[in-house]
């Protein structure tokens, strides 16, 4: 099946065809450096995370190249106020960045260029802009000239009048046009600055992308991405200004994520519910949050709420439980039975079939515009298979079973090496989710283990009403009891 992608510039689905045979440039927009990440950064991280890991997958090399914004207005301010250099305010977030990336699975782009060390090529490309009647200087700032560029609007779709009232448009008495936007701003006292043909001054917030994604990916590159609010001015401005100076289209795939709200309202800092992501994972474990991501498809909106980190929880429970006994059962067979019993096997040869379409139906779904809530169905089919397999056979030849759960386990690898889930060991999943539930709520450890002991004293003394008055109370603090012929093994509900 070809892959296929909704297209933000002609608003339906296209098949991809990229540029080179085998081979995909990605341009994703990335942070300002000024603060930490919030929910919202991770929702287009993860996104794009998944986009990369699945044509990686069907065989693509893949160039990814996500910026970093080290020198901006917010940036000044907040150096400013601590009384320190741009460069550090910088520094401290790329890697409070890179740390939250890691944990919620993120892998690290190819090329994470930074502004301030692509002065060269943004001065540049400035420079082009200005000899080919598209830029203009007025004491010190360079503005780009949206009437000399006849196609402005086109990703966005919007008219003269809207683009005006939805642009944070500044009022300049300079500018020739009021949606005309900065290349080159002029240094204000205190302020860093590079020099230019212009005089000393710092590039505009657009510019630095256009700039970048040439430098690595050429002037025409397969995808470009980011979050739905960056279509307009951002997005639509890179068009502009680097179609402008090559005559060539940017990218032939624009791809956009959607709003992340909380609790059903818009995300602002005005209402006081910017949800950090180092906040986040300390009350759950990292793959919660990416599984709540991909529960719905990268251009829908999510709610983000505590219920439905709850319910992400719950289904990754469900999936790691299954690895988890699969992991008991394949450690208990004989690698040595499995290796020299080669003999055919209907059930087996079944059972992997099925596996092989729920392998083939996850891709489908992933080559029709990343449809990650599509391919989690196959994924929970899956383990409700492997589930039914593990009940229903138990009396079958320990080489049929090892080496359909080996089968099951790389069905799983899959899944999990596309969407970046399942990336942690059973054990130590359960490990971290307890260790996590029980400092969220507030639980003592030793308290629910010595109840656990009192009630297995109770259990061999046989006084059932005391072992069934114990687990009712740990039932009260919402703790899960399983026994076995190995013990008693306990979870948080």
């Amino acid at each position: 099946m070809s892959q296929k992608i909704f297209n933000t510039a002609t608003r339906k689905k296209e098949v991809f065809q990229p540029i080179k045979e085998g081979a995909v440039g990605i341009y994703v927009c990335g942070i300002t450096t000024y603060d930490v990440c919030h929910v919202g950064h991770a929702r287009a991280a993860i996104v794009f995370d998944v986009v990369v890991r699945h044509l990686r997958a069907r065989g693509y090399n893949v160039t990814y190249v996500k910026n970093f914004t080290d020198v901006d207005d917010k940036i000044i301010e907040r150096a400013n106020k601590e009384g320190v250099s741009i460069a550090e305010i910088s520094e401290r977030y790329i890697k409070a960045h890179d740390e939250d990336m890691a944990a919620l699975r993120v892998q690290t782009p190819t090329v994470t260029p930074r502004a301030t060390e692509h002065m060269k090529d943004i001065i540049a490309l400035i420079s082009v802009l200005e000899k080919q009647g598209y830029a203009y200087c007025v004491d010190g700032d360079v503005y780009f000239s949206i009437s000399n560029y006849g196609k402005y609007g086109n990703l966005s779709g919007r008219n003269l009048e809207e683009m005006i009232a939805g642009a944070r448009v500044d009022v300049n008495d300079k500018k020739k046009n009021p949606l005309d936007f900065a290349l080159w701003k002029k240094s204000k006292e205190g302020e860093p600055f590079w020099e230019s043909p212009w005089g000393k001054g710092r590039p505009g917030w657009h510019i630095e992308c256009s700039a970048m994604s040439r430098r690595y990916l050429g002037e025409t590159f397969d995808i470009h991405g980011g979050g739905e609010d960056l279509i307009f001015p951002h997005h639509e401005n890179e068009i502009a200004q680097s179609q402008a100076a090559t005559g060539k289209p940017l990218a032939n795939y624009w791809i956009h994520n959607g709003f992340v709200k909380i609790d059903s309202e818009k995300m602002s800092k005005s209402l006081g519910n910017i949800f950090p992501v180092r906040e986040i994972i300390k009350n759950y474990h990292p793959e919660v949050l990416r599984l709540f991501m991909l529960q719905s498809h990268y251009r829908s909106p999510v709610d983000y709420s505590e219920s439905s980190l709850t319910e992400a929880r719950a289904g990754l429970i469900r999936c790691y439980t299954t690895l988890k006994i699969m992991k008991e059962i394949l450690d208990k067979l004989s690698v040595d039975t499995v290796k020299t019993n080669k003999k055919p096997s209907e059930k087996k040869d079944n059972y992997i079939s099925k596996f092989n379409k729920l392998v083939d139906k996850f891709d489908a779904a992933m080559d029709d515009d990343f449809n990650t809530a599509q391919a989690l169905g196959h994924v929970f089919d899956m383990v409700r298979l492997t589930n039914n397999f593990i009940v229903d056979e138990k009396h079958m030849p320990d080489y049929i079973k090892a080496e359909i759960l080996a089968e099951a386990k790389k069905v799983f690898n899959h899944f999990g090496a596309v969407l970046g889930i399942f990336q942690s060991d059973a054990d130590q999943f359960f490990v971290s989710d307890k260790e996590t539930e029980l400092r969220k709520r507030g639980l003592d450890i030793e308290k629910i283990e010595d109840l656990i002991k009192q009630r297995q004293a109770a259990r061999s003394q046989k006084d059932w009403v005391k072992a069934d008055a114990i687990r009712q109370e740990l039932g009260r603090l919402h703790i899960v009891l399983k026994d076995s012929a190995d013990g008693t093994n306990w979870m948080i509900e």
